[in-house]
């Protein structure tokens, strides 16, 4: 679950998250100290479906327990598989140059991270973005020869492409909208270059929490996400959030995904200055998530108060 990786051992304040260590890493890669990771590929999904209510996403729980984000909630999603370039995937939809357009890639890049997207939601959720054909989508995929290939997947046992061959699909990737484009901090251990994108549950077929760093999984409208977030109840990092806000505005799934092209994929990544005796943490564009931390003794850092936008980051 790629959107979370924002800290370690995170401390909050309302429904977000605030690492402790955070201070001294910023502090140290402004003195040069510090040589950012390069951040690796990673994609994320925010699967929708119809409910009486409005459209509802599909979110996950990282367990409590975990040292890492334990209880922020996040998108079905993990890291690149390099086999996920695979030029023998079975495509369908736009084709990767199209793809790459879009996203302001090169072909193989592109066809990756889409991919990546749908092999990690099938992974994780159980749900399937391919097909027989360009316009047919499987169904139930609840099966045991489905979960024996699923974990075969997880245990990178298994390519993607591998997989999509033996059973005659193809990849739909018009069933795929590229929503927003989130980068780790720099001074973050380890860090992600981490796509969107919005999908819509297939007729057919049904979550289920597949994923071993979830406790437990839930269908929920972005509007109530957002509240249970504000008032604290559910804890959840910058990118999540954010998107989960901009979902508001739609009416159904069909058009959430309608509105994916129109969509800024320009990456946000987070800026860290130092400013007199304090450190401050903004990603630009996003307001509310800017963090400052007043220095204390040298080697030292403790929490300022939040900044007046918004909660502290």
């Amino acid at each position: 679950m790629p959107n979370g990786q924002y800290g370690q051992q995170e401390t909050s304040a309302g429904g977000q998250w605030y690492p402790p260590e955070w201070p001294d890493r910023i502090r140290a890669l402004a003195d040069g100290a510090l040589t950012p990771t390069e951040p690796r590929r990673a994609a994320t999904v925010m699967l929708l479906r119809d409910t009486p209510d409005g459209p509802a996403v599909h979110m996950l729980r990282r367990r409590v327990e975990m040292a890492f984000a334990g209880g922020a909630y996040a998108y079905p999603g993990g890291g690149v598989d390099p086999r996920d370039e695979d030029h023998r995937i079975g495509w369908a939809g736009p084709s990767r140059a199209e793809w790459a357009e879009r996203m302001g890639t090169d072909p193989a890049t592109a066809q990756a991270i889409v991919c990546g997207a749908v092999r990690e939601t099938f992974e994780e959720a159980g749900v399937l973005l391919a097909g027989e054909s360009a316009d047919t989508v499987v169904g139930d995929t609840t099966g045991e020869d489905w979960e024996a290939a699923r974990a075969a997947l997880v245990a990178r046992e298994l390519s993607f492409a591998e997989f999509l061959d033996r059973r005659g699909l193809v990849l739909r990737s018009d069933l795929l909208g590229a929503w927003a484009r989130w980068i780790t901090p720099e001074f973050e251990p380890r860090r992600y270059d981490t796509w969107f994108f919005v999908a819509a549950l297939p007729e057919g077929q049904r979550t289920r929490n597949a994923s071993t760093e979830a406790d437990r999984t839930v269908w929920i409208r972005p509007a109530d996400a957002a509240a249970g977030y504000d008032k604290g109840e559910l804890l959840m990092m910058p990118p999540t959030i954010t998107t989960l806000r901009s979902l508001e505005p739609y009416g159904s799934p069909a058009e959430a995904l309608a509105a994916a092209g129109a969509q800024d994929l320009t990456p946000v990544l987070a800026r860290a200055t130092l400013e007199g005796g304090e450190l401050v943490l903004s990603w630009p564009g996003h307001d509310e998530f800017t963090k400052r931390v007043r220095l204390a003794d040298r080697g030292a850092a403790s929490p300022g108060p939040e900044h007046p936008g918004g909660a502290s980051a």
